[in-house]
């Protein structure tokens, strides 16, 4: 009960929640993120630790990049639900 109560009060937030939808569309770095959203880097890279240590997202180092993904089939259900989508198992695009 505890963890659905953390995940669900860390993704009430837009910024988070923006973000880990951009997520279910592919792998993405903070550079991409912040271009997507209107953000500057640094505040999505804050975000992405939250979410990280939150266990919602993975990464993957190429070179001098991290690529950010999403790490749990359920959250992307849910955020897909709260957009009123249904998730699917096949590639996204952005």
């Amino acid at each position: 009960m505890a963890r659905a109560v953390t995940t669900l009060k860390l993704l009430a937030d837009e910024t988070r929640l923006r973000i880990v939808w951009n997520l279910l569309h592919g792998e993405h770095n903070v550079n991409d993120l912040a271009a997507h959203l209107g953000m500057q880097p640094a505040a999505i890279s804050h975000h992405l630790a939250k979410l990280r240590l939150a266990g919602v997202v993975r990464t993957r180092r190429d070179g001098n990049r991290i690529y950010y993904g999403t790490r749990d089939h359920h959250i992307e259900g849910l955020v897909a639900a709260a957009f009123g989508r249904r998730p699917s198992g096949e590639a996204r695009s952005a």
